[in-house]
């Protein structure tokens, strides 16, 4: 069965933080993607609904930081619209935290930094989503900032470090504060561009590598059934309504 066509608007921080395995499982399931540059690009001159998707990427910004970055706002002022009109947004790392200030809720610096190999516990909602593919399964983790849980969202996941990893909005709302979207190559270049600051949280680049030949692989794997299943999703929603 051949899927409609669909497009996918990327909002991209830092070329260093790109859509990776994302990437596959979005033309997978029939998405044209659209990449674009938040930093250099006119964001307050894209129309807000035109795409059928819009996947907020990471980035070293605070959501907070909006005199600092002005695009933040921007895109800030986009997601509010798709928000109002519940068109379909995946945040990741700082895409979930543009998405928890945009809801109303608080984004702030965390009392510690969470780096590396970790696991997220889903929460009994969380169970029964997207992100319970991620059980069990340790995931990449490199923030330092956490937000409020936004009123009316469920909270699907949480670590030891921060009780907010993870949340939704119905169907077309899906936010997660780890990076399941990370490869082999997009870690070597994190390793690379940030890797001086790990000692500081008893890390090494050698470590990072060595857990990342052990838990990458099923990794890959969560993150194609949590994007793929958030998808189907959204194509059911869309049946539905039709």
């Amino acid at each position: 069965m051949t899927r409609a066509r669909r497009t996918a608007l990327v909002l991209r921080h830092d070329s260093a933080i790109g859509l990776g395995n994302l990437g596959p499982t979005l033309e997978a399931h029939g998405y044209e993607i659209v990449t674009v540059d938040a930093p250099s690009t006119d964001v307050s001159a894209l129309d807000a609904l035109a795409p059928d998707l819009v996947v907020v990427l990471g980035g070293d910004e605070g959501a907070y930081e909006t005199d600092r970055y002005p695009y933040l706002a921007d895109e800030i002022a986009l997601l509010r619209t798709r928000i109002d009109a519940e068109a379909p947004i995946f945040g990741v790392c700082l895409g979930a935290q543009l998405l928890a200030k945009s809801l109303g809720a608080e984004v702030f610096k965390g009392t510690t930094k969470e780096v590396g190999w970790l696991t997220v516990e889903p929460t009994e909602a969380g169970a029964s989503s997207p992100v319970r593919h991620f059980a069990g399964v340790p995931t990449v983790q490199w923030h330092g900032d956490t937000f409020e849980l936004p009123a009316g969202v469920h909270r699907l996941a949480s670590s030891g470090a921060y009780e907010n990893q993870a949340f939704s909005k119905g169907e077309w709302l899906l936010a997660v504060q780890f990076h399941p979207e990370v490869t082999d190559e997009i870690h070597e270049e994190w390793l690379r561009e940030w890797g001086d600051e790990l000692p500081e949280y008893g890390l090494s680049r050698e470590q990072l590598r060595e857990e990342r030949g052990s838990f990458g692989p099923v990794a890959q794997e969560a993150s194609a059934r949590l994007l793929g299943e958030y998808l189907e999703g959204l194509e059911a929603r869309d049946t539905r309504a039709a």
